[in-house]
């Protein structure tokens, strides 16, 4: 009887202990203990960013307009589908599809191709290096104005060219069949140089072993890139791609500054530029939020899967 009273009495201390100690392990950890630091830049963060999402969706689902207080009282979709219906949404958001896979595309093409020539060690491959990423320092407001001087109807450097070898002068941002292609080329001139250095960082950590191994098979310079190489690459390509990506759906400072009003040139408005445009000209403010939303979705649709291609990886 005695020893079974003894068990019977230790058995809760001996559970205190182990709940104790479980408390002053979880107080004792880096996470907790660093919180003090890196608690309120994440709260600041989570209410402006995600308090942001959502108070831009509750406002979407009301009629607001201009300064007047949001209705609260009769949440609807009303304004997504008058949004989805219009022929200025559709016509943006293809604009934005274009924009976004030509831009990407070409940029890593060409970040690729420059990134395998200064691989090769070719002569001033530091001032090569440094003409095409000094680009990538400027601002959207500073290259808009350098392309809008050079795509100049009179003397812009373009059509001096142009008119040098006997096509005449051409309206390259007045055009609406080839404004888009002139915004395009002008982002690919600042973002280039930007995939030719994630590139070149790529083939620079790569093995020598793996070129000295393909000479001695016979492959050419060439067959190496392609069938060995640029295979490796993958890594610097997704996460090129999506830097590229978040950038082509950003481009509403570009394009403002091309004309300083928030209708840009014929042919060359995006979602960003068509919301920013119903809310401060039209006072839209639900009409806005909506495109906003649209927009966030689409900027999901290219995060998300870098996300989870990360996660499958072992990266996150």
């Amino acid at each position: 009887m005695g020893t079974t009273d003894t068990t019977e009495s230790t058995t809760p201390a001996t559970e205190e202990v182990g709940w104790e100690t479980k408390v002053r392990y979880f107080l004792n950890n880096d996470l907790v203990r660093s919180s003090p630091y890196w608690g309120i830049p994440f709260l600041l963060m989570g209410i402006a960013v995600y308090g942001g999402i959502g108070f831009n969706t509750a406002i979407s689902l009301t009629d607001a307009r201009g300064l007047q207080s949001p209705d609260y009282s009769n949440l609807d979709f009303e304004m997504y589908t008058q949004v989805f219906e219009s022929s200025a949404f559709l016509s943006a958001a293809q604009n934005n599809l274009v924009l976004l896979v030509v831009f990407t595309t070409v940029c890593l093409l060409l970040g690729l191709f420059l990134a395998v020539l200064l691989d090769q060690g070719i002569r001033h491959e530091n001032t090569v290096q440094t003409i095409y990423l000094l680009p990538m320092a400027l601002s959207f407001v500073i290259t808009a104005q350098v392309w809008l001087w050079l795509y100049n109807y009179d003397v812009g450097l373009m059509n001096i060219i142009t008119r040098g070898i006997g096509i005449g002068p051409i309206d390259w941002i007045g055009n609406p069949s080839i404004a888009l292609g002139s915004v395009i080329f002008a982002l690919i001139w600042q973002f280039s140089g930007y995939t030719m250095v994630v590139y070149l960082a790529g083939l620079r950590s790569l093995p020598d072993d793996q070129f000295e191994a393909a000479r001695v098979d016979g492959a050419s310079t060439l067959t190496t890139y392609i069938k060995i190489i640029i295979p490796q690459l993958k890594e610097a390509s997704v996460s090129a791609a999506v830097v590229l990506m978040v950038f082509a759906l950003k481009a509403f400072t570009f394009l403002y500054s091309l004309t300083g009003r928030y209708r840009p040139p014929n042919g060359t408005d995006i979602l960003a530029t068509l919301m920013v445009r119903q809310a401060f000209k039209l006072g839209k403010w639900a009409y806005s939020a909506a495109i906003a939303t649209y927009l966030l979705i689409l900027a999901l649709g290219v995060i998300a899967p870098y996300l989870y291609y990360q996660y499958r990886q072992g990266s996150l």
